[in-house]
């Protein structure tokens, strides 16, 4: 019984830990646009954020929104890699197409487009008072992926021994 709640959990630290990456920005962004003090070049918007952080947190979503829509995905397939029957290989290949947007939303995060937004609307002040762990944020995405797929081998392989062929 360990062993099925260590899967399921592996499984579904995907869509957590995208959840995690976009508040973990959320709160860098607003820490970045509160600190800079009222600048007339960069108005604050409703949701207090400066219009720069406001764009960034557009990006952030897409990133999020991606890395999260496959993470559960990959989940879901997970789960049904759990079940011993036939019909695992079609759910493998799934999984494996479902990598290509993990792997996409991820090197965006890597990317880390807020410094370089922040030079493309010479605002290098915002980029300043992004706070440190702003720039690690990347390793919550590369995290989720990695116990996904542990989660994934665990998953297989448990029904495996299960209903050998």
């Amino acid at each position: 019984m360990r062993g099925r709640t260590g899967t399921l959990i592996l499984l579904l630290s995907g869509p957590v830990l995208a959840a995690a990456y976009a508040a973990v920005n959320y709160a860098a962004l607003r820490t970045a646009s509160g600190t800079r003090g009222p600048d007339p070049a960069d108005p604050m918007t409703s949701g207090g954020l400066t219009s720069l952080g406001s764009d960034l947190w557009w990006i952030v979503r897409g990133i999020a929104l991606v890395a999260g829509v496959a993470a559960a995905g990959i989940a879901v397939v997970g789960l049904l890699l759990r079940r011993a029957a036939r019909g695992r290989g079609p759910l493998l290949v799934s999984s494996g197409v479902l990598i290509l947007p993990y792997a996409l939303g991820l090197a965006a995060a890597v990317y880390n487009p807020a410094p370089r937004l922040a030079g493309f609307y010479d605002h290098q002040a915002f980029a300043d008072a992004l706070p440190p762990y702003q720039y690690f944020s990347a390793v919550l995405l590369l995290v989720a992926a990695l116990a996904q797929a542990v989660g994934m081998v665990r998953a297989y392989t448990a029904a495996r021994t299960a209903s050998p062929r």
